[in-house]
């Protein structure tokens, strides 16, 4: 094991300032739902709109950072070892194999985690944002002529919501799936992540 500096300091902050957001917004959507008791109803909406809002202007600064640093190209999304990549967490994992994809600088995702990721940024996020958004002004669709029934809109915007729900368990799960339990937790705290030196010729 060799350690590399993989996170840089923003990069772990607005990871855990998304994570918080994200909880936040789930507990205050759910409230609003009437699925929690806690917050009030008036509360919820009050919080789940500023919450709402406090996260779209971190995804901002987010989406320019990665624009601006090249950081991006972590997220370009590839088939080459995903079946691989698949195999081991459905097998080789239990039977203590190696990640057939190790972590560089230059690579931080394994193919899987970029096609997720791309997956939730071009399909989930639009989708809560616009519906978010149209929830947001519904006293005012009159004025621009726009009309939706908002039972549906409501719909999809619990819908969407689930699926980040289900993102965020897989997400802490995988976090465990390091060469020891808290390993990648650690590495997104410090910045510092453990993988395996490659392997010298002859060996």
């Amino acid at each position: 094991m060799k350690k590399i500096y993989l996170y840089t300091r923003f990069e772990r902050f607005w990871h855990w300032a998304q994570a918080l957001l994200i909880c936040a917004l789930l507990w205050t959507g759910f409230a609003v739902h009437g699925d929690l008791s806690w917050p009030d109803f008036k509360t919820a909406v009050i919080w789940h709109n500023r919450l709402g809002i406090a996260w779209l202007i971190l995804f901002a600064f987010i989406v320019f950072w990665q624009a601006t640093t090249g950081e991006w190209r972590h997220y370009v999304p590839t088939t080459r070892k995903l079946f691989a990549v698949l195999r081991y967490y459905l097998v080789g994992i239990f039977r203590g194999e190696s990640h057939p994809v190790a972590k560089t600088a230059e690579a931080k995702h394994n193919p899987l985690q970029r096609l997720t990721y791309l997956g939730v940024a071009i399909a989930i996020v639009p989708v809560q944002v616009l519906t978010g958004l149209l929830y947001w002004t519904y006293n005012d669709w009159h004025v621009a002529g726009f009309s939706m029934d908002l039972g549906l809109l409501a719909l999809l915007h619990l819908a969407g919501a689930f699926v980040f729900l289900i993102f965020v368990v897989i997400h802490v799960y995988m976090i465990t799936t390091g060469h020891t339990p808290l390993a990648h937790l650690k590495a997104m705290i410090t910045g510092w992540e453990d993988v395996d030196e490659p392997q010298k010729p002859g060996r």
